[in-house]
């Protein structure tokens, strides 16, 4: 299977051939795989090298000339480094624009903590106006960037090596995917499968989460009835990011709300992904350790 970076690489070369609107602004990073498309379309892929806040100030002067921008670079400098940036050139000039990540919180352990940005989504969190999306699957991912290809709004759209095993519909709201009593279970994006095998033979409503922005509080508040409720979110990126969401969505409820993701705590050693999982209990024994415990299962 590739990865949802070759399949945004694949897709945008030719929404580029298909689509006169479309542009694509890069810092140095996926330049040499996008070298077909800047040689067909030179006027519209423009890399700035490595000059992240030029980045998104391109990516916001394109938009004002009426084009539709793809800016992509990893997570940590396309939301952490030009943060004021993404701010004031796309949010105080009300201007569209869809911002690509990759390399998230861990995928690129060898990178160290400048490539890592598990805040990337707390941080968008604090401006007005954004659509985030967390595919979880190559074929989520391409269905989420071609609906952002055809809009005129602020989308961000977080790109991740880990994937689950198959594609689920990408609808605003979460997506019914296992139903129980006993508490009610959102995993975001990559994390549905890792819930899903930590919550086997568990009585419990896993959602499927992947536009985590808006957030889908009637579909929660729909999940969980008249309460009490017991509520878990699973995301990969900083644990609590959305507890606050689901906290409000639930606010006329009874409830509890545990937060599980990426821990605060900087991780020094490069490692694996998958000893990352298990260090901040995003794998399948550390995700059911945590819901059982919350649930007292």
């Amino acid at each position: 299977m590739d990865t949802m970076r070759d399949r945004f690489i694949s897709l945008t070369t030719r929404l580029l051939d298909e689509d006169p609107r479309l542009a694509l602004v890069l810092a140095e990073i996926s330049s040499d795989a996008f070298g077909p498309a800047a040689r067909n379309h030179p006027d519209r892929v423009i890399n700035v090298g490595i000059r992240e806040q030029l980045l998104v100030g391109v990516g916001a002067g394109l938009a004002l000339t009426g084009l539709r921008p793809f800016v992509h670079t990893f997570a940590s400098f396309l939301v952490e480094r030009p943060f004021e940036q993404v701010k004031l050139d796309f949010g105080h000039q009300g201007v569209g624009g869809v911002l690509v990540s990759a390399s998230g919180s861990y995928d690129w352990p060898a990178g160290g903590f400048t490539h890592m940005a598990p805040g990337d989504v707390a941080l968008m969190d604090t401006l007005d106006g954004w659509t985030v999306q967390v595919p979880g699957h190559p074929d989520e991912a391409e269905a989420l960037l071609r609906e952002a290809a055809r809009g005129d709004d602020r989308v961000y759209v977080r790109l991740s090596v880990q994937a689950n095993a198959r594609p689920l519909p990408t609808g605003p709201g979460f997506v019914p995917v296992r139903r129980g009593t006993a508490g009610t279970v959102v995993a975001v994006g990559p994390m549905l499968d890792n819930v899903l095998a930590a919550t086997e033979g568990l009585d419990l409503t896993v959602l499927y989460a992947t536009t985590v922005r808006p957030f889908d509080a009637p579909g929660l508040v729909r999940a969980v009835g008249p309460g009490p409720a017991d509520v878990v979110v699973v995301e990969p990126y900083l644990a609590g990011t959305s507890t606050g969401a689901a906290n409000d969505a639930l606010a006329a409820v009874p409830h509890r709300v545990l937060g599980l993701g990426v821990g605060r705590a900087e991780l020094r050693k490069y490692g694996e992904l998958g000893e990352h999982l298990v260090a901040h209990g995003l794998d399948p024994a550390g995700l059911r350790r945590s819901i059982s415990g919350f649930l007292s299962l």
